[in-house]
Order: C-alpha cells, then structure tokens, then sequence
C-alpha cells in the first residue's frame, strides 16, 4: 500500500482529505502533520510514498517545505492541495517536481484521480526495467484526454460505465440519476457513484439545487459526447 502524509493546519480540511482517502483502495495514512517542522519529523521516523501538501500554513509555507522536502531528499512525491493557485506559486510547485496540484475546493473525483494517476505512475515505473521513447510518451509525455481514465474505482463495472456512456450520449437535455438507473436497472446509490466518476472525468457536468425540504436535488448533463474511451 502507498503511504500518504496529509500536511494540513486547518484540523476540518485535514479530516476530510483522511476521509477522502479512506475510500481509496491500496493506500494509507502514514500521517497527518499541522506544520513544516512537524511534517519533517514525520518524514524522517516514517516511511512515506506521497504527501498531500497545503501552501499556507504558519511559520513554514508549503512551498518552503517543498523546497526543505527536496533538499533533504527524502524521495517522496508531492500533491499540492491549496487555495493557492496564482501563477508565482503554480510555476514554483512544478519546478519543484509536484506531480499534481489540486485547488480548493475540489470534489471528491479530482482527489480521487490525483491519487489513482499517482498509483499509475508508480505502477508503470516500478514494473520497468528501462523505457524507450514510445513507452515514456505513452505513459508521462502525453497530454491524456478528457475521458481517458487510468484506472476504475474500487466497485466500478467496465460494462456497465459502457451501458450508462451510450444512453447519456443519446439525451440531448438535462437528466437526473434515477432517470438513467431507470434505464440501466441500478439503484440510485450505485449510478450517483458512476456520474460522479464520469464528472471526473469531465464528460459530464452537475448542478444542485434544492427542494422544499433542503434535499439536494442533482441534474446532469452530457458535455462530451464525443469521447469513446468506453
């Protein structure tokens, strides 16, 4: 299992990224720091694999911890998860090698393929010996599409994402989840987990609002139709 450090000073924003990755299958938590310094201890007594990083922290920023990461060569990968997202701060955490950045507030989805992008990257390198250029630009170098997924969601059917992509790309309007696991012949937990996916994905978009009673009340939209990774 891969080991992730959650480095987060907001105690809400941290349980819920430990949340988050509760639901993903082959990682766990290695730790979860409040600050730089503490967040550098923890590196050093504990095996880490990747660390979901904020920017704005007391004392130690996220970028100086980065820089700090980087010049201990402790050999861990760096999610940055931030409200910053000014190009100064963009341009300095890719320089500094962050292999994805995610910008507050984000859905569940976008957490979800950070986490399974980097598992795929580790997968590949580890079962390589050495690469040619076609296997590099297959794997890193190419930009990947809009409905191009690298992996499926614990729980989630090949078949049945086929099944559900050919009757959303055949309505032309809105629709809402019981509509299409009316068709499909899935409950509405199980669709509400596939649309979520697809939003991932970005082939489908979502709006709430909200009935008489306060329940949230989802209606979807196909924004992709021409994607054919199904």
């Amino acid at each position: 299992m891969l080991a992730v450090l959650i480095v987060e000073d907001d105690p809400m924003v941290a349980e819920l990224n430990r949340r988050y990755l509760e639901q993903l299958e082959g990682y766990r938590l290695a730790g979860i720091a409040s600050n730089g310094e503490a967040a550098l201890r923890l590196l050093r007594q504990t095996a880490v694999d990747v660390v979901l990083l904020d920017v704005f922290m007391p004392g130690m920023n996220g970028l100086e911890l980065l820089r700090a990461i980087r010049q201990a060569q402790h050999g861990v990968d760096v999610i940055l998860v931030t409200a910053a997202h000014d190009v100064a701060t963009v341009e300095q955490a890719l320089r500094q090698g962050v292999v994805d950045y995610l910008i507050k507030p984000f859905e569940f989805t976008r957490f979800q393929t950070a986490l399974l992008n980097y598992s795929r990257r580790r997968k590949s390198i580890s079962e390589q010996q050495s690469f040619c250029q076609q296997d590099l630009d297959k794997q890193f170098f190419t930009p990947q599409r809009s409905g191009e997924a690298a992996a499926l969601p614990k729980g989630l059917d090949r078949n049945t994402i086929r099944t559900i992509w050919e009757q959303i790309v055949r309505i032309k309007r809105e629709f809402s989840a019981d509509e299409i696991a009316g068709i499909v012949g899935l409950s509405q937990v199980s669709m509400r987990k596939y649309l979520k996916y697809l939003q991932g994905l970005e082939l489908i978009s979502a709006e709430v609002s909200y009935g008489a009673v306060g329940r949230p009340l989802y209606k979807y939209r196909c924004i992709n139709k021409q994607a054919n990774m199904f």
